[in-house]
């Protein structure tokens, strides 16, 4: 399927999924504890994120300290992004999304799979061996005059 008609199946499948658990839960508990239970799960989303972020910020300083090369850490960042900003989407689905994306365990084995499958790719003429171009070390001699 064309990545357009992708996009476009979801911005509309997602909002018509959002009023429809709104309207059914806002019919079963009522309107105000519908509203008070999205503004929480906002907040509550705002919160995890942060601890969160700063959990994988941590883990992607201590492996470039032990000199490991941080590449689930750096894939789980764009993932807390998107956990975040579908928290902060008003309704249960997205919110739903968004705590997945939050949860380290569900997090890591997205990141997994993403590695994994190569859907992200190095870009093109990039340098060393991964980049398939040329290293970009000039080796030489030089003098420093005062």
């Amino acid at each position: 399927m064309q990545p357009f008609r992708l996009l476009f199946l979801v911005f509309l499948i997602v909002p018509l999924i959002e009023i429809y658990l709104l309207l059914v839960i806002g019919g079963i508990i009522g309107p105000f504890p519908t509203i008070a239970m999205v503004v929480f799960t906002a907040v509550l989303g705002a919160w995890l994120l942060r601890i969160e972020g700063f959990h994988t910020w941590f883990r992607l300083q201590q492996s470039l300290v032990q000199g490991k090369i941080p590449a689930l850490e750096i894939v789980e960042g764009p993932i807390l992004l998107v956990g975040g900003a579908l928290l902060l989407t008003p309704g249960f689905f997205t919110d739903a999304l968004g705590f997945l994306c939050l949860i380290p365990s569900t997090r890591r084995r997205i990141a997994r799979y993403i590695l994994k499958k190569r859907l992200i790719q190095p870009p093109p003429g990039g340098s060393g061996p991964d980049g398939g171009g040329e290293s970009r070390i000039i080796e030489g001699k030089y003098q420093r005059r005062d």
